[in-house]
């Protein structure tokens, strides 16, 4: 092989390496970024709120992302959820809250939107409800467990070194006294009296009314409509349709979804490190998980 045709062969292999590296950089770039398309055609955006509440990023990722495309003229929010965490809830429904006072959300609730499903339904424009789907629950729990005899049978001890007699209040290591009992009912108290405002704020009832139900219990989706709780019995794609009315939309409107969240592993291999202690496994671990009505 003469001198020529190797420095020419070297040349396009390097070439094409660092072609290679550059794709890949940019590749690397646009899954930190997120997908940034823009949606052209006309139509309702569709977010999906399934499970437990834990965490609030990805539904306001989703709503933020519809709320700047002119082309959607309008969001069905469905929701399918037992509830969850007070904090991502309140999240969610402040989201919905602000994303109501400049286009139109409409709420399809499938066979479950308790608790804090129902909390970040609240604010919307309009509840669709199917007639069997259990919803309310309007209500705070907190569990507490006590492990202190079981720790004394096996012959373990355990010391606590604290600033203040409500510090380690409802740790598992000790009894769990009257003062303790006290101060955390204030809590539960006072996070129930916001979700109380809140659904009467979100649905303009008045706050008595919202607080005779308010002790917990479940409604069946009929039964919710009566209190007011819910605007119409329907399915998700009665709600899609009401939802291309309101907007304006002529015909069946078409269905958008949102961007896919791209996945960087590091980061997920951080968040999953991360979350291990302070995340909901972590804080229930630490005793003290305050949750809109999940279990």
């Amino acid at each position: 092989m003469s001198k020529k045709v190797v420095i020419i062969t070297a040349t396009v292999l390097i070439s094409f390496i660092l072609l290679f590296a550059l794709s890949v950089k940019i590749a690397g770039t646009i899954l930190r970024s997120g997908d940034t398309s823009i949606i052209s055609k006309e139509g309702v955006g569709l977010v999906e709120v399934k499970g437990m509440i834990l965490d609030s990023r990805e539904t306001i990722r989703q709503l933020r992302y519809f709320l700047k495309q002119d082309s959607v003229k309008a969001v069905v929010l469905r929701v399918d959820s037992p509830g969850g965490i007070v904090a991502p809830s309140q999240e969610i429904y402040s989201e919905v809250k602000k994303f109501a006072a400049k286009k139109k959300i409409i709420v399809s609730m499938g066979s479950l939107a308790a608790s804090g499903g129902y909390y970040i339904s609240a604010p919307a424009t309009m509840i669709y409800a199917n007639p069997g789907t259990i919803t309310a629950s309007i209500g705070v729990i907190l569990k507490l467990s006590n492990i202190e005899s079981l720790m004394d049978k096996i012959g373990i001890k355990s010391y606590t070194l604290k600033t203040g007699k409500y510090k380690d209040s409802g740790s598992p290591f000790r009894k769990f006294s009257p003062e303790d009992r006290a101060m955390l009912q204030s809590v539960i108290d006072n996070t129930h009296e916001q979700f109380v405002r809140a659904v009467a704020e979100g649905r303009k009832l008045p706050i008595e009314d919202v607080r005779k139900i308010a002790d917990g219990r479940i409604l069946s989706g009929e039964q919710a409509k009566d209190h007011k709780l819910v605007d119409r019995l329907g399915t998700l794609q009665d709600a899609i349709e009401e939802a291309g009315r309101l907007a304006g939309i002529s015909g069946e409107p078409e269905l958008l979804l949102p961007p896919k969240k791209k996945i960087n592993y590091l980061d997920l291999l951080a968040e999953g490190a991360e979350g291990t202690f302070n995340g909901p496994l972590g804080r229930a671990a630490s005793g003290l998980m305050m949750t809109y009505g999940a279990e």
